[in-house]
Formats: structure tokens, sequence, C-alpha cells
């Protein structure tokens, strides 16, 4: 319950982040309801041991029993929270798998404390600024007590007061080591642990994770830092004789002063981010980042995390490819590209004002040495090799003179648009295998993935195209065609060249499928119409006890390129018959859209007895009433007429075959490969 009171008490900002830390993960109603028993239990060990996570699991649905008695016999079942829904929510999703609670509550409970701890950081920064501002009117005191000094004429008066003026600066010193201190230990959190918590987030974004990668919290340490460390140099200067700065005279002042030089060098050279990776906004064929093609236009943003006044447009950036890059030299046939002309940029405030940004809209890559493969190169392939752009500038201010630098994540060059399915798949496997930012040799020997791993970032690419996750049943159907291992892990050789499915690249497979998706169907995808992900045998247990005309809409196994397929029941005579259409691929839909084949589908039996053979959507649902509002027109019924005549459409009609008996219920059948 402390840990959630906390989070209520939070700025908007930080509460946006916890809104998105449930999103689609659990419900924040039952967190917030349930908060005391929750933040009781220990998730941790019950995430990993079925026993502790069944018994945490019962223990919450006996007290939401014993808590719904206590509402009906004191008639408050109105206005409390919906226990029964609360109920019927955890055992429908975690029922089975109570372990799958736990983790997910373990999870959030581990962010919700990094949340917290970016309002502790913002808090402590607050005090270093405020303890730094008190100390201004100390040493103004301290200031007139030196005039005073000059006006003193007897020794013994002058002795006391130099005495006291002297006990005085040395606990201003103190104070001023102090706060130098307490910003030193601050820089180190948002350099190790709040900076690359960052970068990882992005890596994840980078993939299509729905996380948050703001930089408002990391700007306002960063600015608010720099700003004390600056208050702090004040402070020295006005301490310090005119020369014992600049001569750089011993003792404690010059000590603080050296400290507090290496800490505001320190937050500057790490202050230059990428916020915006590399991407090829101008091609629409090639919307991932990280992606590039050759002698083509791509953008990347950055951002100075100190938002000075005075360090507007002190910043000149320059972009070089594959700096400082080790495999340029050590890695036979490694590709070399320069930029046609030399890109740089000046840090300036953005339109809203708020930071400091330099945008490079129109950067152009260009092959400055040809692959030439020898005969004992390795085997990495073009969309295997890594490259990275570096962008470079000096700081020089205020006595200040560092040399700051930020890179990309690595990206991979294409030539041919062909190229991107499997320059993605690097993209997507360097990004989970690794956090480490210049790790460019990956691929030389790539590290294997889990199953959990690797089927995260798969849902991901689906909340992409089409703003839906893949679901649990869909997931096990592509592990099975993912996942050889044993121990159940994915080798990149298989993911990317092979896969369990003969004579099918399966990743090249589900990419066609996700284009096609992003093309022709991301509405029908987004409300959970298409089912998507299932086996031929599985189609046959849905849908053999449902009524006649129920129907579902899956993909194709077969067609590389991404096509998809609906397969329906028929009882007739006591027979059963699972039929299923030829695959519509990109080309039929761009002809005609998935609703409208579905509306206008015809099946010929018995002569000339037309009809149309699909009328529910599985489980039950009303053909009409899960398409309708795609259907061309939106109206069947109310076409609109053209100069007085109706307009006509082409249908399609199947002339249905005399079904042979049906195979035993359980015997697989290829469903592909009937035409009803």
């Amino acid at each position: 319950m402390a840990q959630w009171q906390a989070l209520l008490s939070l700025d908007s900002a930080l509460q946006a982040q916890v809104i998105q830390l449930y999103e689609r993960k659990f419900p924040r109603h039952i967190r917030h309801y349930l908060s005391v028993w929750i933040e009781n239990q220990d998730w941790h060990s019950a995430s990993v041991d079925d026993l502790k996570a069944k018994t945490s699991f019962n223990s919450l649905l006996n007290s939401l029993e014993e808590e719904w008695g206590r509402c009906v016999k004191d008639n408050n079942i109105l206005q409390g929270p919906d226990l029964p829904g609360i109920k019927e929510y955890l055992l429908n999703h975690f029922g089975n798998d109570p372990k799958s609670l736990a983790a997910v509550l373990c999870e959030c409970l581990e962010e919700e404390k990094k949340i917290l701890q970016q309002k502790q950081l913002e808090s402590r920064i607050g005090e270093l600024k405020k303890m730094s501002q008190e100390l201004s009117i100390e040493i103004e005191s301290l200031e007139r007590l030196h005039e005073n000094l000059r006006s003193i004429h007897a020794a013994q008066d002058v002795e006391q007061q130099a005495n006291f003026f002297g006990q005085t600066k040395q606990i201003v010193l103190r104070q001023i080591w102090n706060i130098s201190k307490a910003a030193a230990d601050v820089l180190e959190r948002l350099t190790t642990v709040e900076l690359p918590g960052w970068k990882r987030r992005q890596q994840l974004a980078c993939l299509g994770s729905p996380v948050d990668t703001r930089l408002d919290h990391l700007q306002n340490c960063f600015t608010s830092l720099a700003e004390v460390l600056q208050q702090v140099k004040q402070h020295l200067t006005q301490l310090s004789d005119p020369n014992e700065l600049r001569h750089g005279a011993g003792g404690p002042l010059a000590e603080i002063n050296t400290f507090t030089q290496s800490l505001m060098t320190k937050l500057l050279s790490s202050a230059l981010v990428v916020e915006k990776q590399p991407v090829m906004a101008s091609m629409p064929s090639i919307q991932q980042p990280l992606v590039l093609k050759t002698k083509a236009n791509f953008t990347v943003g950055l951002r100075f995390l100190v938002n000075l006044e005075k360090f507007r447009c002190l910043l000149k950036v320059k972009a070089v490819f594959d700096k400082d890059v080790a495999e340029k030299t050590k890695t036979n046939g490694f590709r070399h590209f320069d930029f046609t002309k030399e890109p740089s940029k000046v840090l300036d405030v953005n339109v809203t004002g708020d930071c400091l940004v330099a945008e490079f809209t129109d950067l152009v890559n260009q092959e400055s040495k040809k692959r030439v493969r020898k005969s004992d190169e390795s085997a990495l392939t073009v969309t295997e090799e890594l490259h990275v752009i570096t962008f470079v500038t000096c700081f020089q201010h205020a006595g200040l003179d560092c040399h700051i630098q930020a890179s990309t994540l690595p990206v991979v060059v294409i030539s041919a648009t062909g190229q991107l399915p499997s320059a993605w798949a690097s993209v997507m496997w360097y990004n989970v295998s690794t956090s480490e930012p210049m790790n460019l040799s990956l691929f030389s020997d790539p590290p294997r993935l889990s199953w959990p791993e690797l089927s995260q970032v798969l849902s991901w690419q689906f909340l992409s195209v089409g703003k839906r996750r893949l679901d649990d049943n869909q997931l096990s159907m592509l592990r099975e065609k993912f996942v050889e291992d044993p121990d159940g892990f994915v080798h990149w050789n298989s993911f990317s060249k092979g896969g369990c499915q003969k004579n099918v690249n399966v990743w090249l497979w589900l990419s066609g499928i996700l284009d096609l998706i992003k093309k022709h169907l991301a509405d029908l995808w987004r409300d959970g119409l298409i089912m998507g992900f299932v086996s031929r045998e599985k189609i046959k247990e849905l849908l053999w006890e449902k009524k006649t005309g129920t129907f579902l809409l899956r993909f194709s196994e077969t067609n590389q390129d991404g096509a998809i397929s609906y397969s329906w029941v028929e009882h007739h005579n006591g027979e059963t018959q699972v039929h299923s259409i030829e695959p519509y691929t990109k080309s039929d839909l761009e002809k005609s859209p998935l609703p409208d084949e579905i509306y206008d589908f015809t099946s010929r039996v018995h002569g000339n007895v037309t009809r149309n053979p699909l009328l529910y959507l599985y489980p039950d649902v009303d053909k009409d009433v899960a398409f309708g509002r795609y259907y061309y027109g939106s109206d069947k019924q109310t076409l609109p007429r053209v100069w007085g005549y109706l307009p006509r459409r082409p249908i399609n009609v199947t002339d249905m075959p005399t079904p042979p008996p049906s195979p035993p219920h359980g015997q697989q059948v290829p469903l592909d490969a009937q035409h009803p």
C-alpha cells in the first residue's frame, strides 16, 4: 500500500509512466484496490515456484470471496469495486498459470520502484539547488565581513575578525564540498543507471515495444545538476583570490574547483544523445529504424540534455560513418561508407523552445569501398554486417574544453528493398541480445535467444503494424515453427535462414504476413477478427462442433509473401465437412478488400443454387456484426445510384463439389489444398 500511495502522489508526467506500465499488462484498478495484498506478497519467489504461485493465487481468490461476502451482508455491493468481475478476470487470465500472474506483478512492482526512484532523484537535485542557493547568502555575509576587515585599524580586532572570517570560510568550503560530493553521487546514478536505462528502452522501442522513451526527466536532471555545478563554480570564484583559481594554487578551494570541473566535464560528455535513431522516412517501403539503403536519404535526431540558454547555438555537431570501428580493418570484405556531403548541424532550441536539438534530415550514405569476399572470409552476409554513425562536437566555454560524441545504435545498410526482411531480422536479434553499443561483430558468433525473448519481440511487430499483440494461442503455434532446440532456444541461423518448416524460411513467411496486415488487414487485426496462426488440425477441432456457416480467418502457412484464407464448417446429412478457400494474396486484396470478399463470397451447389456459406465468425458472432462497418459503402443494402443506375460489383462464385466422407475426427486435413 505504501508504494502505491507514493505513486498516487507523483506529478502527472510520472503517473503517466505508471499508466503506460500497466497498459495491456494488468488492470490498473485491480492494482489499486488490491494494493495492500499485492505489496505483502513475495512475487519474486512465486514467479519461479509453482506451489508458491498457486498458494498466493488461491489466497487472493479467498480474500475476494470473503470481501464480497461482507459487501453482500452490509448491503454495499453498489459502492464497492466489482469483486466478482475482478475474480473472473483473474481466473480467465491466470487460473491455469498462476506463475504468470506472479511474473507480471513482480515486474510491475520493480518498475514502480524505478519510477519512484526518478522522483527521489529529482528531489535530491532540488535539495542540492536549495543548499547552493542558501550558501549564496552566507558567501555574501563573508564578503561583507571581508570588506569590514579593511576598515578595522586595531590589531587585536583585525586578528579576531580575520580568525572568524577564516573559520567561517572553512565552514562554507566544507558545505560546498558536501554539495559537490552529493552532486557526484547524483551524476553517477544519472550516467550509470538512468541514462543506460533510457538507452535500453530506446532499443526496445525501435523494435516496437510500447515503452516510455521521453527524455523530459533526464533533461530536467541533467540541466538542474549543471546549474548546481555552475553555482558551485560561482561560489568558489567568490571565495577565491583573483589569481588563486587561475594559476592553480593549492589548498581545499583549488581541490574542490578541480573536482567540480571534472564533474561538469563528465556531465557534458554524457549529455549528447541520439533521440531519434536513423530512419528512412522518405521511403514508404522502409519505415523500420536502423535499416538504411545506399544512396537514399535518412534522418537522425540529436538532443543535448543540458538545456541552458548560454549553450544555444554553441555546439556544431558533425556526423561520421563508422568512426573508430575496428571491423573496418579487421574484417575481410567489410564495406566502407561515407556521406555524399559532409553533414553538420548546430544544436539549437526546438520549435517549442524547451530543448536543444539538431535534426539531420538529408543524410545520404554511399559505399566508398566495395565488398570483396576472400576465400577465407567468414560467411557473414551483407545484412549481418553492422555499422554505426557517430556525432562529434567540441565544447569550449567558461574554461571548459571537452570532446563530446554520441553514436546511433548499429545499423544495417542494404542495396535493395528485397533485403529488408533479412536486415530487420538482424536489427531485432541484435537489440534483443545485447545493450552493448559497439558490439558490431555480434553475428560472427551470434548468441541464441530464449523463446520468451523472441516471442515478445515478434508480438511487438504485430502491435506496430496492427495495434494488437499476439495472444498465447498464436504464440504457441509460432513456437512450433521457430523452436527446434529441445531446451527451448532459437538459434540465429535457424531464425534467419530456415526454421522448423521444410522449404519455408519461417521469418520471411512471418515478415510477409506482417506486410499483409500493414497494407490490407490492420483494422481487422486490431479488432481481433483474425485468428491468424492456427494449425490445420486445430481448425478442424475448433469448427467441428460449431453450427453450419461458422468460419475463421487464418494465414496461409506456405505463401511466403503473406496470404490469408477462411475456413468454415458445414453439416449435411449427418456428414461434417471443413472447407478452406484458396488464400487471398496482396494483389487479390488490392482489387477487393477482405470484408467485401467475405460478404460477396458465393458457393454454387446442386446446379445453379447459390448461397453464401459464411454466416458466423468463430465462435458465434454474426458475420455482419463482425465485419459490417468495413463493407464497401458501409451499407450493402443501400448502394448509391450513379446517373440513374444501380452500381454493380463483380463477385466470385465457387463450385462446391460433392464432398467425400469426412476423415475421422483428429486426422489432419490439408486445408490449404481444399478448394470448395
